[in-house]
């Protein structure tokens, strides 16, 4: 590669004025251009926003020839391309060639590379397994080879493409002196080991920049239900009124429902996955840069690469598939410097789902994602600064022990002295001579054997089971161990991948264990849809209001008594909790409460919402919520098929089976059916288990009934053989029959 022509020194500040408009490199933009001007093999790791791309497009403008850069998506060719005739007076300046491109562009394409005309052309790496386009480009000047998104090249990476996989071979058949650069936003040591090896780099000078982006503020909400979760997410957005944003999904169904619930709730917002055709995707992300609309729901296809530098808030709707991943999304906002919120809505259900989503897969496969799941999993569950963890994993320690702008050094965790639990750990990765992963070594603490450690005979060990004197869990050893490697005690070896290994400072502690302290992890899965609900972003709890809810359960009794019914057939209990946990004051408001209809709420609604508002008057409440999500998720679809099925008299085992749910779950479903309104007729169940005597004494019960409670009725008939489903079908009849 001739750089500039001739060689000749350049004032790259100058060029950089010239070309692009600014006065000063960012970071180590400068040396690195320096390298690939003079035909060094180049390895470039800077985060989402720290000017990777200019990187290679400098060096580029100023070297003879034209540079080829490999991209792994189109629409980041597009994207790039566009940018840089925008900073240029001609079009040709820059091409992507790619599977979008008609024979006659394509022929245009190729025009202006043969003449010279051409000096960045972008390509997919499918582009450079095709022997045509392989010995049209060993025709050309090239002056260098950029390979960008190079963590695709690593199976350890988060987007890994099996076709960068090839391509040195691919270069070495175009012309194996050509220098090469690889750039990436994320990369782990192991990746980064990867990409070195793969690329066959010579030599490379290796750049790393800072993986610390300080003006982000991380934080995890527990993901309690779906409904929640919404709710949360469109009270969020409603507070970044006007603002860009991007929400991540697992699936292209859910990135479609949640797209049209942000819209229903007056939020500009679209969806984006790969089933959309290529021109829809391609007006979605304009319409999404134009500021056409302010939010897009999108599957991890979207993003890579999309310079837009005022996103200011990513969600991720599911856990992602590594930390990676979510560094790289998350990377997305606020790229300008300015305010960027990311915010992960967890579940262990959606871990379950990942872990489904494995199971067809080879088991070096399945083993490389259990892996990555788990690395995610300690940093979602971790009580210990975001940012220490995230930059951790990257291979770059942070000195301070609170940044300030994450949720766990915002609101600090408990902590808890660990010097003897830590002298445990070690005298356990020492006794196992350094040779096994985090499960393995936690096993041996709590005294788990299986298999594998009867084998080895590593239950004759003095570390095993050593570590239930301290009566702690799986989570809790876990979490030290990970607390073990932010201190520096031990790392994981990069090779042998997963293999804990005592550094010299674990070392000095285990001859002179000192008092040290850590963070506990959080337990979100204690969080329930009954007694809490998170708000996200610096949000606070909404609970059942007891001393409304009493007053409430006195009012229905009095009504009940009025209306000679029982309590339950007024309002059920769920709605009253409901009810003292939102304050509807009026009707329009009660028929937003669970388990009441229109009709219902004008029946039997007047006093209750006269009470209510009395009660929100005289103790200065203020109502959690004056916004009421609409809800466009097809919640009605569950209702429909019920209630055709037991108009078809199909059993009701069946019903629940091809929905997925449990009878009892069924028959809650059932329960608020009735209770909104709807007739449902159970005869032809009932007639099956019950006779006409027992169907008569049930009723007369629950027709001088003054309670909910279910295991009351149990009591009274449990002699009789009639089993709590029985009397579920038949309150549900009663109700059907008396309130409807």
């Amino acid at each position: 590669m001739n750089a500039v022509g001739s060689g000749a020194k350049v004032n790259l500040k100058k060029e950089l004025q010239q070309y692009f408009g600014f006065d000063s490199f960012k970071g180590e933009q400068e040396k690195i251009i320096k390298s690939i001007l003079s035909g060094k093999d180049t390895f470039v790791i800077m985060p989402t926003g720290g000017g990777k791309s200019l990187c290679y497009q400098l060096p580029a403008l100023l070297s003879d020839g034209v540079a080829i850069i490999v991209s792994p998506l189109i629409a980041l060719m597009k994207n790039q391309v566009d940018l840089i005739r925008g900073y240029s007076s001609r079009d040709n300046i820059a091409h992507f060639l790619n599977s979008t491109l008609s024979k006659a562009q394509q022929k245009k394409v190729k025009s202006d590379l043969t003449d010279g005309r051409t000096k960045m052309l972008y390509v997919a790496p499918e582009t450079l397994t095709k022997q045509e386009n392989i010995s049209f480009f060993s025709d050309l000047n090239i002056s260098f080879v950029a390979v960008d998104e190079a963590h695709c090249i690593s199976e350890w990476g988060h987007d890994f493409r099996p076709e960068y996989r090839k391509l040195r071979d691919m270069i070495d058949m175009i012309d194996p002196e050509l220098p090469i650069i690889a750039l990436t936003a994320t990369a782990t040591p192991k990746v980064q080991d990867d990409i070195v090896k793969n690329l066959a780099l010579r030599e490379p000078q290796i750049f790393v920049d800072s993986f610390n982006r300080p003006n982000l503020y991380y934080e995890i909400v527990p993901k309690i239900s779906k409904e929640q979760t919404l709710k949360s997410i469109v009270k969020f957005i409603n507070t970044m009124k006007g603002k860009s944003g991007i929400i991540y999904t697992l699936n292209r169904k859910t990135t479609e429902e949640l797209a049209q619930t942000l819209q229903a709730n007056g939020i500009s917002a679209v969806a984006y996955h790969a089933g959309l055709e290529a021109q829809i995707r391609s007006q979605r992300q304009d319409q999404f840069l134009l500021e056409k609309v302010d939010v897009i729901v999108a599957t991890i296809a979207f993003g890579m690469g999309i310079d837009k530098p005022d996103v200011r808030f990513v969600i991720h709707y599911n856990i992602p598939k590594s930390l990676e991943n979510y560094y790289q999304e998350t990377g997305r906002a606020g790229r300008d410097g300015m305010e960027g919120k990311c915010l992960l809505y967890y579940s262990h259900k959606d871990v379950q789902k990942l872990e489904h989503l494995m199971r067809d897969k080879p088991l070096s496969e399945r083993e490389m994602g259990a892996q990555l799941i788990s690395e995610t999993l300690a940093y979602v569950e971790s009580g210990v600064c975001r940012r220490k963890l995230l930059l951790h994993y990257f291979g770059e320690e942070y000195k301070s022990t609170n940044c300030g702008n994450c949720d766990n050094c915002k609101n600090p965790k408990e902590k808890l002295e660990v010097k003897d639990s830590i002298k445990i750990t070690l005298d356990a990765i020492k006794e196992l001579d350094e040779r096994f992963g985090i499960d393995y070594v936690v096993n041996i603490i709590l005294g788990k054997a299986n298999p594998q450690i009867h084998t080895f005979r590593h239950d004759k060990l003095k570390s095993f089971g050593a570590g239930l004197v301290m009566q702690m869990d799986a989570n809790f050893w876990n979490s030290l161990i990970r607390q073990m490697m932010l201190e520096g005690m031990i790392r994981k070896d990069i090779e042998e991948y997963g293999l804990l290994k005592i550094t010299e400072k674990g070392q000095k502690f285990h001859k002179k264990p000192y008092s040290i302290m850590v963070a506990l992890n959080h337990k979100y899965e204690e969080a329930t849809c009954d007694d809490e609900e998170t708000s996200a972003a610096g949000g606070g709890t909404s609970t059942t209001d007891p001393q409304l809810f009493e007053m409430l359960k006195d009012l229905r009794k009095q009504v009940a008594r009025e209306k000679n019914l029982p309590p339950f057939v007024i309002f059920l209990e769920n709605s009253l909790e409901d009810m003292a946990t939102n304050y509807p004051t009026t009707l329009t408001e009660l028929e937003k409460i669970q388990g009441v209809s229109k009709g219902k709420a004008l029946r039997y609604g007047k006093k209750f919402v006269e009470l209510i508002a009395k009660y929100v008057e005289e103790n200065d409440v203020v109502k959690p919520d004056d916004f009421v999500m609409k809800s466009v998720v097809n919640k009605s679809g569950m209702k429909v098929y019920i209630i055709q099925n037991i108009d078809k008299k199909i059993p009701l085992e069946t019903i629940a089976k091809n929905k997925g749910l449990s009878l009892p779950d069924l028959l809650v479903e059932m329960e608020t059916i009735v209770a909104s309104g709807t007739r449902l007729n159970l005869d032809y169940c009932l007639e099956q288990e019950l006779d006409d005597n027992e169907q008569e004494d049930i009723f007369d019960y629950f027709r001088n009934s003054h309670d909910d409670d279910m295991e009351s009725a149990y009591e009274e008939f449990k002699d009789r053989d009639v089993s709590i489903e029985h009397l579920k079908m038949m309150r549900i009849k009663f109700m059907s029959e008396y309130a409807n």
